[in-house]
């Protein structure tokens, strides 16, 4: 009996080993469109990003504060930022940081869920 458990534990770490951690892309709306749109995150450290996007800025929430951030076009991802603080990214991977020292306040965001 204790022969089958250990080789039922090795096979199940090994599927285990083998499943691929699972990405979802919620697709940010287009810098211009005007329509409010709501994105949870989700941060190393088990953080929360929410972000309001809509007609070119972006209403960034990370615990009890909120920035309001202006979009500005880049080669490829997003960035949005005040004088402050940037939101800057792709699709699948964001993050949060001081515009003047780029210490991160929230790092691989990962979008989870629309938000409204």
């Amino acid at each position: 009996m204790k022969r089958l458990s250990i080789v039922a534990f090795a096979l199940l770490a090994d599927c285990a080993a083998q499943q691929q951690p699972v990405t979802q892309i919620i697709p940010r709306p287009a810098p211009e469109n005007p329509t409010p749109t709501g994105i949870a995150y989700l941060c190393d450290g088990r953080k929360e990003v929410s972000v309001i996007y809509a007609k070119n800025r972006a209403s960034v929430t990370f615990g009890d504060k909120t920035w309001r951030m202006e979009y500005t076009p880049t080669g490829e991802g997003f960035r949005y930022a005040d004088t402050a603080n940037e939101w800057a990214g792709r699709d699948d991977l964001a993050t949060l940081r001081e515009v003047g020292t780029h210490r991160a306040i929230a790092f691989n965001c990962r979008p989870t869920r629309r938000i409204t």
